[in-house]
Parts: structure tokens; C-alpha cells; sequence
């Protein structure tokens, strides 16, 4: 190579003063002859090189705020928190798809009976949408970000308390949203809230004793079990299943209560199940 870049383009260079097209022919030139870099890393300024790095290390290292956390800064939580929850797999977009799509498969069900009916399918699925995500919010075995929430200075049943409100909130919304394309059932299509409740707080309060995996599975199978019992006494076709009759909202109104309750006498426990794999 017989030409090189001459060394004053170098200095202004190296300070961001040479212009177009010699700042083009010298960026091409740099790449290949290593003479001119040689003699460019000298005409540097080593502490703004070395601030430059700095700068790029911190840009690169420090991980970007997804719109979720960003969103959730913006509303006054604290950025620590914002984290543990936009870390939460619940409240990423695959499970929120599955809970749309599961609600819509509900709605269609119940504008498919006939008029007079309650929608069943819809009532039977979203009492266990809330305690799948709460489910999925906490604990080893399924939540990819536990050995952040181990580590953080955080304790176990406020990080609990939190992820749930936050699943609460989503999967409560949708729930919601989903009832009001069941105009012609009115009140009724609201028959799911209490036993959501009940069956959420249930699960969380056998969470410290059975796991976040076998408490769940266990109270929703318990839910499926007692749609199947009072399907089979039903006395008729339009009468409603038990658990969505007056008696049993009051019913679950009483165990969210007491599941409310012995989960606060056992909150302590989270911390000594938040420090142990399952």
C-alpha cells in the first residue's frame, strides 16, 4: 500500500473535525492499513477514549426498559418493582394471547346456547385464568426470572402480593371485557368473580405447604371435580350449576375470605419458601 491518510486528516480525525469526502476515505483506508491506525490512536486523546469506552460499556451492559416497565415507571411504581413485574412470564404477550384466545373460545360457547341458559363453558374457564397466571408468577419451577426475585431486597409474600395484583389486574380486565360480549345473560355472566377469588386465593394460601405447582393444580382440579358433581345433580337444562346460583357465590365469597385470612397468617412462610428449590 503506498498511501496513507495523511497525518493531519489523522488529527482531525481522531477529533471529529474531518470532513466529507475525506472522512469517507479515510474510514475505508483505516480498515485495512494498520500504519494509520497506529499513528491515529497517537494523535488520540486517551481520557476521551477511554470515557468513550465507558459511555459504550454502560450503554451496552445496562439492559433497555421494555414498554411494560417503562409504562409502569411512568405511573409512579419504582423501578426495582417495575422490573420484578415486567419480568413476570404472565405478563408477557404468549400468555396474554392464550388468555384472550381461551376467553374467546368462552364467549363463543356462551352465545351458542340457547337463550335462558347460562353460559357455562365461559363461567367454568375464568375462575381458573387468574389462578393459572398467579401460578405462573412465582416459585422455581416456573418463573424464568426466580433467582432475581431470590436475590432482591424484597420479602417473599410482598413480591407475592404484588406479581398477584398485577395478574389480577390483567386477567380480571380481560375476564371483564370478555363479559361484556354477554350482553343477554346481564348479571349472570358475572357468576365467575367470586369463585376466581376464591379459587386465587386458595391456591396462594396451600402455596407455602404444597409448592406453586401442586396447590394450584390441585385447587383447579377441585373446581373441574365440583362442575362435574353439580352438572350431574343439575335437575334441568336451565338450571344453573350450583357454584353460579346465589348459595353458591355465597359459598365462595366465604372461602376467598378464609383463604384471604390464613394466607396473611402465613405470609412469613414465603420467605422461607422463597429461599428453597422445588
Amino acid at each position: 500500500m503506498t498511501w496513507h491518510v495523511p497525518d493531519d486528516d489523522l488529527r482531525a480525525y481522531a477529533h471529529g473535525e474531518l470532513a466529507a469526502p475525506a472522512l469517507w476515505s479515510a474510514d475505508a483506508h483505516l480498515a485495512s492499513c494498520a500504519r494509520c491506525r497506529a499513528v491515529l490512536a497517537d494523535a488520540g486523546d486517551p481520557v476521551a477514549l477511554d470515557a468513550g469506552w465507558e459511555r459504550l460499556d454502560a450503554e451496552l451492559d445496562v439492559p433497555r426498559p421494555g414498554l411494560l416497565e417503562g409504562l409502569l415507571v411512568r405511573l409512579g411504581v419504582a423501578g426495582h418493582t417495575a422490573r420484578l413485574l415486567a419480568a413476570a412470564p404472565v405478563l408477557r404477550r404468549s400468555w396474554l394471547g392464550a388468555v384472550v384466545a381461551v376467553l374467546l373460545l368462552g364467549v363463543a360457547a356462551g352465545h351458542a346456547v340457547r337463550s335462558g341458559q347460562s353460559p357455562t363453558l365461559f363461567l367454568a374457564l375464568a375462575p381458573l385464568l387468574p389462578l393459572a397466571g398467579v401460578a405462573l408468577s412465582y416459585g422455581p419451577a416456573l418463573d424464568p426470572t426466580y433467582e432475581m426475585a431470590v436475590v432482591a431486597p424484597m420479602h417473599g409474600f410482598r413480591l407475592l402480593m404484588i406479581r398477584t395484583v398485577a395478574v389480577l389486574t390483567v386477567v380480571l380486565g380481560l375476564n371483564g371485557l370478555a363479559t361484556l360480549a354477554l350482553p343477554a345473560y346481564g348479571l349472570h355472566a358475572l357468576a365467575w368473580l367470586l369463585p376466581a377469588l376464591a379459587l386465587t386465593a386458595t391456591g396462594l394460601a396451600l402455596t407455602p405447604r404444597l409448592g406453586p405447582v401442586l396447590a394450584p393444580s390441585l385447587v383447579g382440579g377441585a373446581w373441574v371435580g365440583l362442575l362435574v358433581l353439580a352438572h350431574a345433580a343439575r335437575a334441568g337444562g336451565d338450571v344453573p350449576l350450583a357454584p353460579f346460583t346465589a348459595a353458591g357465590q355465597g359459598v365462595a365469597a366465604v372461602v376467598a375470605a378464609l383463604a384471604a385470612g390464613l394466607l396473611f397468617l402465613l405470609r412469613d412462610r414465603f420467605d422461607l419458601f422463597q429461599g428453597r428449590a422445588v
